[in-house]
């Protein structure tokens, strides 16, 4: 495996393997990686005959008072992981290469960037978009592969691709949880171990509200009341936000029912502790309604 630092050199290896007739995949990540990143670099590793990997904790999807400052930061373990799950390039990144002094382009997706995360973080999306935009033409990737935890990113990252034309395959995997359904994230080390148990709730909650849907309640008032029986909320568990979308382009139901065969999201943000936990159930379209 290579590693490098900086861009232009990832670039010009990413070049020559295009040139060799070789088909490139990408796995985006701000470091800090575990079983859930593991997941997407061997299911780029399976699909693809080079796998690059970019690790960089990008500061412009973080507003005021969030926490990049005590985001985690675990150099040598990411390398690690990405050589035992086959990846062919781990490259780094400075913030001052990828927003230099007088960078002044930013990329930004309009109505899927903005309910969920998009309202409570109104800066988080655009910083997205425009890293991974920049990374897409760095590495020019015949594939790239996101995590379906971070729903909305991905959406908002096969728009993008497909709205400026970049000739990339957006492939979006399973969420990959914990044995008590907690959707693995960089984030769940921050969690003290009271907070850590109360955690699960969220995915609990999401998997009721889904079951509920399941056997026929079209009302999307009575699928929230049942995430919000479940999620109790409290002094530990802080609600952000639950709420229940089409799950193409995230707009709310009309007449707030939901639709026989319809693809539905439904979708938590929660505070336990300090830490912001995200996490969702989609219920895919049924092509025979």
């Amino acid at each position: 495996m290579r590693v490098i630092e900086g861009l232009e050199e990832a670039a010009g290896l990413c070049d020559r393997w295009r040139a060799a007739g070789l088909g490139v995949g990408l796995v985006p990540t701000m470091g800090a990686l575990h079983e859930g990143h593991a997941s997407l670099l061997r299911r780029a590793r399976a699909e693809c005959d080079r796998v690059a990997a970019s690790i960089f904790v990008n500061p412009t999807q973080f507003g005021p008072g969030e926490d990049l400052a005590a985001y985690p930061r675990t150099r040598d373990a990411d390398v690690a992981l990405c050589e035992g799950a086959g990846v062919d390039l781990a490259f780094f990144a400075r913030a001052e290469e990828v927003y230099p002094e007088g960078f002044q382009t930013w990329v930004t997706v309009e109505h899927i960037a903005r309910p969920l995360c998009g309202a409570s973080r109104p800066v988080h999306f655009r910083g997205v978009a425009t890293v991974v935009t920049q990374l897409l033409a760095i590495v020019r990737p015949h594939r790239a592969y996101f995590g379906a935890k971070d729903y909305q990113q991905s959406r908002v990252v096969a728009r993008l691709a497909r709205d400026l034309h970049l000739g990339v395959e957006i492939r979006v995997c399973d969420a990959v949880r914990e044995p008590d359904g907690l959707a693995m994230s960089s984030r769940n080390r921050h969690l003290s171990l009271p907070e850590r148990a109360v955690a699960p709730r969220i995915y609990r909650a999401l998997v009721a509200a889904r079951d509920l849907v399941l056997t026929g309640e079209a009302r999307v008032g009575r699928v929230l009341e049942r995430l919000h029986e479940v999620l109790e909320p409290g002094p530990e568990l802080r609600i952000d936000y639950a709420e229940v979308r089409d799950a193409e382009d995230l707009r709310e139901l009309p007449g707030g029912r939901i639709a026989r065969g319809a693809g539905v999201l439904i979708a938590v943000a929660a505070f336990v502790g300090n830490t912001r936990l995200i996490d969702n159930v989609v219920i895919p379209p049924d092509p025979r309604a």
